[in-house]
């Protein structure tokens, strides 16, 4: 039985993450509009009112969720139509001393140790393997957390009113393993995910992957990519001494089945460009300025 501490705890964790959640969907509107009008660098008051809310509110809720002012969130995130800043494998970090961001300090990162499901239980779709989920809140929006007994095993996101969709998703990919929904039984898995105080290299959180051993190493070399920077598929292609396996590497970026953990969001197309990402193109670029803010925090 959880002590009261421990029940008093993971009831404020679950409300920070609430509040966090909600803060995303201002956020989102937020983005849309800064994404149509960021050569016009829109003021406070433009950006707030697109939003929904206050000017003051908007500025509340941005130090809330990521640590940093909406301006300066504007500038990490639409600096040179968000190019510049990751072109080349270019440091966000670099672009937060360009905008004025405080220095970076001793970065944190989300830290994992993983392993991969032998090639029979991929190859059997999960036969035999019993995954738990429930959906969560997140500073991305819902987040559906699947974990096995080894570890996380599934991590997607659902805008409101897609929660099923994206269970369907996930569920396609182990289409013989028996899914329970268990929201208990992964809601420290979810704390332990999308809040940064929990992130210890000495607690680091076991994932498990599962795929074929080319997109594991895919995988694996997404899990080197630090908070703050960002990659291209040439580069990982590159990195996996594959260099003409360009495409390969990317089909196998878009099966990644844990969303933020393992930071396909920091893989950009050749020119610069943020390119595809499936769970939607808005929530890259949020990824991408929240640990922005992670950086200029830390």
């Amino acid at each position: 039985m959880l002590s009261p501490d421990r029940i008093r705890d993971a009831a404020l964790d679950a409300g920070l993450l609430s509040e966090a959640a909600a803060d995303y969907e201002v956020v989102r509107r937020a983005i849309g509009h800064i994404r149509g009008h960021w050569r016009e660098q829109p003021e406070i008051e433009t950006i707030a009112e697109a939003a929904g809310v206050t000017p003051t509110e908007l500025h509340h809720l941005f130090r809330r969720w990521a640590g940093i002012t909406p301006k300066a969130f504007l500038q990490a995130l639409t600096l040179d139509g968000a190019r510049q800043l990751l072109r080349a494998s270019a440091s966000v970090l670099d672009a937060t001393y360009e905008v004025g961001l405080s220095g970076p300090g001793r970065l944190h990162d989300l830290f994992v140790t993983h392993e991969a499901m032998s090639p029979g239980q991929w190859k059997s779709g999960g036969e035999g393997l019993t995954m738990r989920y429930g959906f969560h809140p997140s500073p991305f929006g819902t987040a559906l957390v699947m974990v096995t007994e080894r570890g996380l095993a599934g991590l997607a996101f659902a805008d409101p009113g897609e929660e099923q969709a994206a269970l369907a998703d996930m569920k396609r990919r182990w289409p013989k393993a028996n899914c329970i929904e268990d929201r208990a039984a992964t809601a420290p898995t979810a704390r332990r995910i999308f809040d940064p105080s929990q992130w210890r290299p000495e607690q680091p959180l076991r994932v498990v992957l599962i795929g074929t051993d080319f997109e594991v190493r895919v995988w694996d070399a997404l899990l080197q990519i630090p908070m703050g920077r960002a990659t291209t598929y040439s580069g990982l292609a590159a990195k996996l001494h594959k260099p003409k396996a360009a495409r390969a590497v990317g089909a196998a970026v878009g099966k990644n089945p844990l969303s933020f953990v393992v930071p396909c969001h920091r893989v950009i197309g050749k020119a610069g460009d943020l390119t595809g990402y499936h769970w939607g193109l808005t929530r890259k670029r949020a990824m991408l300025g929240w640990e922005a803010g992670q950086v200029a925090l830390h």
